[in-house]
């Protein structure tokens, strides 16, 4: 027992000191293993305990370290060794080894004399192979659910909002004719509202192609089946073998006595030697077949069927929110384009209409009236001030800000500057703090925020000077925006839901602290000025990255 454990401490020191375990390493470790149970029992008074305890745990390792048949060939080895070492104490053997070494001189009656029983050493051999099998077959399912659930990993980890629908499905086909060795992949897909059906297909590194539709294309792909996922092979005539048929339900049971008018229209328009399909459906609103052709599947046809169902099911809601969120991007940008359209024509537009009739008023006037031209070319001009800086507003909103921690206190403090030069009112930025650790979103958020204060303050305060501060305390981000203008109609010190209930205050504004889970305050005087204050947790899991990210 000495000797074992300065094994084990050498083993665990080696791996500490390893930066990798080799197999060699590890088979080198296991046939230690094995043999340490045989040497053990020669010293033991009853060979079988100490036998069987350790054999346990080297089955065990086995079918850790690897599967199935590893596992069996460790409990073949393991009943050989039993045999011999029971053969040994038959013929005295391993009672002379004990004496020598140890210097007892045993009684036979200390000696398992009956190890080599028959009857008994069978029932040990049988227990130990069955033990292996068991434990190795529990060894090789877990094993190969690992691999799948890796498979699903890998491919959801690929899908990319970026690359948009089309892109997605292009990895993802991509990786799925490289796991099944197949020459080709046909995803046809129909539109449940609409009933339009669309048809794509893939080669091995080639580009995702849309084919031209046609009226039988859902004849031709999308013809009803009992069976969700189904492989199928032809001989050299053409003919669909049925013993090489499989197709399986929703469950992932086999159905019987499949109908093969769906596979025989397919291969009119797509010759295959062999073919996989499976089903998907995305929402209410999509559902299609993945075809497969000549893919190279396993000897377990029916396992692979399966997995390729489990695959299809697990991505199938991730290419859903691409479909979704690519959708929504659309109306987000319809809806920013009609805003944008909108403000020009109530803003530029009218104004740009109006400029144009007092000019031509003036010119008019020009001759006869000749004191006012240069109070009416002053009011024109400010006017032409004033929707230049709108339209700037308007280009800063629509513009996407890239601010992030590093830069947003640079940003705020360049906005500010450009505020005073572009307005002519004084203003001034403070900061109280120089690094901070804040999340991109919450940064771009308070960036538009401080945008926003400073248009209504240009727009409706009459102010005489702007004085902007950011700072923390008390686990929160602070940011006020304060003014000696006309102040809001209210006055004392409001929060955000109060602002709510009354209904006033900058909308815009409360609504942009809201994604971020901020506290807004403000603070009106009438006549003497606001103070806006803006409080956000600095704690990034409090504020709402999804939905601000939307």
């Amino acid at each position: 027992m000495a000797f074992y454990m300065a094994q084990s401490v050498v083993i665990l020191w080696l791996l500490r000191r390893r930066q990798e375990s080799t197999s060699s390493f590890r088979l080198m470790v296991h046939a230690a293993d094995v043999i340490w149970p045989a040497l053990i029992s020669i010293f033991a008074f009853r060979q079988a305990s100490s036998f069987f305890l350790f054999l346990v745990f080297v089955l065990a390792a086995a079918a850790y370290r690897w599967g199935l048949w590893e596992t069996i060939g460790t409990a073949v080895a393991a009943v050989l060794l039993l045999w011999v070492e029971s053969l040994l104490f038959h013929l005295g053997f391993v009672h002379w080894v004990n004496r020598l070494v140890t210097g007892y001189h045993l009684s036979p009656l200390n000696v398992d004399v009956d190890g080599f029983d028959p009857k008994r050493l069978v029932m040990r051999s049988v227990y130990l192979l069955v033990m292996g099998l068991l434990l190795g077959y529990l060894a090789e399912q877990q094993k190969q659910l690992r691999a799948e659930r890796g498979v699903i990993t890998r491919v959801l980890a690929g899908i990319r909002v970026e690359t948009g629908l089309a892109g997605t499905l292009q990895d993802i086909l991509n990786d799925v004719m490289a796991m099944y060795g197949a020459r080709q992949v046909v995803l046809a897909s129909q539109e449940l509202n609409s009933h339009r059906t669309f048809v794509a297909e893939s080669f091995p590194g080639s580009l995702f192609r849309w084919l031209e539709p046609s009226p039988g294309d859902q004849e031709i792909y999308l013809s009803p089946s009992p069976s969700e996922a189904c492989f199928a092979a032809r001989d050299a005539a053409g003919r669909i073998l049925a013993n090489k048929l499989i197709g399986l339900d929703q469950q992932g049971s086999r159905i019987r006595n499949i109908p093969t008018d769906f596979l025989e229209k397919f291969a009119a328009k797509h010759p295959f030697d062999s073919l996989a399909t499976v089903s998907f459906t995305f929402g209410h609103e999509w559902w299609g077949r993945i075809y497969l052709l000549d893919a190279q599947l396993t000897s377990d046809t029916e396992e692979e069927l399966r997995f390729l169902q489990e695959l299809t099911r697990q991505i199938g809601p991730a290419v859903y929110n691409v479909y979704l969120l690519r959708r929504l991007r659309q109306r987000a940008g319809a809806v920013e384009r009609a805003r944008f359209a909108r403000e020009l024509h109530d803003g530029a537009v009218q104004s740009l209409i109006a400029v144009e009739m007092q000019v031509d008023v003036l010119k008019r006037q020009s001759s006869t009236k000749p004191a006012l031209l240069p109070d009416e070319l002053g009011r024109i001009q400010q006017l032409l001030r004033e929707e230049v800086l709108k339209l700037r507003e308007l280009m800063q909103q629509m513009k996407s800000l890239d601010v992030d921690s590093r830069k947003l206190l640079g940003f705020l403090s360049d906005t500010v500057e450009r505020f005073q030069r572009e307005t002519g009112i004084p203003a001034r930025f403070y900061s109280e703090i120089g690094e901070l650790d804040m999340p991109q979103f919450v940064c771009r958020e308070v960036a538009r925020i401080v945008q926003e204060a400073l248009v209504n303050v240009r727009k409706h305060s009459q102010a005489r000077q702007v004085i902007v501060r950011f700072g923390a305390s008390h686990g929160m981000w602070n940011v006020s925006i304060e003014d000696d203008g006309r102040g809001f109609s209210f006055s004392g010190r409001v929060s955000d839901v109060e602002l709510e209930k009354l209904g006033k205050g900058p909308a815009v504004i409360r609504e942009r602290v809201r994604l971020i889970n901020g506290e807004l305050t403000i603070e009106s005087i009438p006549g003497s000025g606001a103070r806006l204050e803006i409080r956000v947790p600095q704690r990034k899991e409090a504020a709402k990255e999804e939905t601000a990210g939307v």
